[in-house]
């Protein structure tokens, strides 16, 4: 991610660069060059690569070399073991920075059943790298985090039915110094609190996908042995797709096993951006 590009100019760039994503993951068995990908979104070909590369941290080209299903299958595998290694030595986690980053806390069962009674929610609507974005937050951390597809009045109606009687108050500017945080240009030196609200299985599996450090991925069997229901592989992909919380609340890490970065609350090109964002942040010399 290109320093110069703020998130207003990294939001209006996200169609463009959804498009070239779409056409490269459409494609990919083709190996397209940067022309064939450059003429797919109107742009040339130099326009193309410096959207791309500033955006997303990573260039067209590279991202197609890493958007193969053996090249998921071998993150899968050196993901596996960097948790088994971690998990072998006692630690509670394999990213202790993660673990410095983001720090968790659920509603008590009253609290659920409240649904939000006393209860207030600052949100705001923001600009984002993957589009526009709501977020709801709490004297207790963030609470909700959603990308917006459709309408601000949908999205604001799908946080009002998470949280019924909860007050709600508008606070754009406090919106947008939230996401200044949770998509960092360095890591954060602070933690970022979240507040979760679900079943005792769904906060487990929520709990489990906040230790998948940055730039791995697991399969959804893995991420069910990691929450401690390895019968329960459905139940805890269910669990993922119930997520609230964008982005803080990895569940774009989890692919299936054969590879297949599969579905995604916020649409699989989102999906493989931010998996690619992520090994380019991680791995910065994989983004050239």
């Amino acid at each position: 991610m290109s320093p110069e590009m703020n998130f207003e100019a990294q939001c209006r760039a996200y169609e463009t660069v959804a498009q070239a994503i779409d056409f490269i993951r459409s494609n990919a068995k083709t190996q397209p060059n940067l022309e064939e990908i450059a003429q797919s979104v109107n742009l040339s070909t130099f326009h193309l690569q410096r959207l791309f590369s500033d955006w997303a941290g990573i260039s067209p080209k590279r991202f197609l070399q890493f958007l193969t299903k053996e090249h998921a299958k071998n993150l899968l595998r050196q993901s596996s073991d960097v948790l088994s290694a971690a998990y072998a030595t006692g630690l509670s986690s394999p990213s202790r920075l993660h673990d410095l980053t983001v720090v968790c806390d659920a509603v008590t069962p009253g609290e659920v059943k409240s649904l939000g009674n006393g209860l207030e929610i600052c949100f705001g609507f923001v600009a984002t790298p993957l589009g526009k974005a709501i977020v709801g937050i709490t004297g207790r951390g963030v609470c909700h985090l959603h990308i917006i597809d459709k309408d601000e009045d949908t999205a604001l109606a799908q946080l009002r039915n998470e949280w019924p009687y909860a007050s709600l108050r508008h606070d754009d500017h406090t919106a947008i110094d939230l996401c200044k945080r949770i998509f960092p240009r360095r890591n954060l030196e602070q933690p970022l609190h979240i507040l979760l609200r679900g079943t005792n299985f769904q906060i487990k599996v929520w709990e489990a996908l906040l230790r998948i450090p940055m730039g791995e991925v697991v399969s959804y069997q893995s991420l069910a042995d990691m929450a401690g229901a390895p019968n329960a592989s459905r139940a805890v992909g269910s669990a993922v797709g119930k997520n609230n919380i964008a982005i803080l609340i990895p569940c774009h890490r989890v692919i299936r096993a054969d590879g297949d970065i599969n579905q995604y609350r916020w649409g699989v090109t989102r999906k493989s951006a931010l998996l690619l964002m992520e090994q380019a942040r991680d791995n910065p010399i994989a983004g050239k």
